[in-house]
């Protein structure tokens, strides 16, 4: 399917992202132009004096919009880069970055602290929503590694069932928050289903320490990930060390994709099909699918944030509308794998 060089798509999708993030910047109830859009961009970056324009208008763009616009991006980048990943070691075309349960482990953290706000009991400053979620998720990666353990190698199938078993008892404990809560459900339900609504600067930048290095280690070993697509034995043939290789990577995917869901909730098949998707354009090396799968993540899912933001008539949760998306996408491409393979 590739028709132009490597390096020229990861060119234009650098550019295509940069032009939806200038063209999002500037829908909204206000709508502003580009050279007042670029007039505020260089006001705040220190590059111009005080603009002549109302101070509402920088607030919308620099405090409302921008945060909101480079959140959706960088999760959108970090879950594409996490389903490579997952993938890539796991050997399981169905694998995304919730595969060990990490999103079970982020909601179950969220509602409990939700809960505790709904009860009257008054968390410190520092552990919000989205700490509990970071913590909840890092919880459960470890109690997955603590199950999958005694097999050593951490196999994939090991993994996986780890990942399948501690997920349901989270479910289960989920379901049990959310009846406590009576009434005021729809608070869990909403954050589940993922939103970027109210996003600062605070949490952006916050997000970008985590997921902009995890992504750089990640490609730092795109060569491991290619040679670990030929199983254990050739590639511990060609001195790689499994076993290390896998448990680092797997923590690192783990860790950026507990950082995207503690920000924006649980966004579905982003970190499934995105990978797909590059794959088909680059091809399966990881030295472009890696890069490749990150702009793209950034673009579907900030055109998708932008869509339930400015196109539909009601904002819904963006987890909702990725899911509505994805799934058909997935079954297109799942269905002509299967053709591809039956004709082969």
């Amino acid at each position: 399917m590739r028709t132009a060089p490597r390096p020229l798509y990861l060119i234009l999708s650098v550019l295509v992202l940069i032009i939806i993030i200038l063209w999002a910047a500037r829908l909204g109830h206000i709508e502003t132009s580009f050279a007042e859009l670029f007039t505020i961009l260089l006001y705040k970056t220190g590059f111009s004096s005080s603009p002549d324009l109302q101070s509402k208008l920088i607030f919308v763009i620099w405090e409302i919009r921008l945060p909101r616009i480079v959140c959706a991006a960088v999760v959108g980048g970090g879950l594409a880069v996490a389903g490579c990943v997952f993938q890539s070691i796991l050997q399981n075309p169905l694998a995304d970055p919730y595969t060990l349960g990490i999103s079970s482990g982020a909601a179950f953290g969220a509602s409990s602290a939700i809960l505790l706000q709904l009860v009257g009991f008054t968390l410190p400053i520092i552990i919000s929503t989205s700490m509990c979620a970071f913590l909840g998720s890092l919880l459960t990666l470890y109690a997955v590694f603590l199950l999958a353990a005694p097999s050593r190698r951490f196999s994939s199938n090991t993994l996986i069932l780890s990942g399948i078993i501690i997920a349901s008892i989270l479910s289960a404990g989920i379901s049990f928050i959310k009846f406590l809560a009576d009434e005021n459900v729809n608070t869990i339900i909403f954050w589940i289903m993922g939103s970027f609504i109210g996003k600062n600067w605070q949490e952006t930048i916050l997000l970008l320490f985590i997921v902009l290095p995890s992504t750089i280690i990640i490609y730092v070993h795109a060569r491991e990930l290619d040679i670990m697509t030929f199983g254990e034995r050739s590639s511990e043939a060609l001195g790689i060390d499994n076993k290390v290789i896998r448990q680092r990577l797997l923590i690192v995917s783990s860790l950026c994709t507990a950082a995207c869901v503690s920000v924006s909730g649980i966004i579905g098949f982003v970190g499934l099909i995105v990978p797909h998707l590059a794959r088909m354009v680059v091809g399966p090396s990881n030295n472009f699918l890696i890069p490749f799968s990150f702009f793209c993540g950034c673009i579907l899912l900030l055109c998708a944030d932008t869509a339930t933001r400015f196109i539909l008539p009601t904002e819904l949760p963006i987890g909702v509308l990725t899911a509505l998306i994805g799934g058909p996408v997935f079954c297109v491409i799942f269905r002509r794998t299967q053709l591809d393979k039956w004709r082969g």
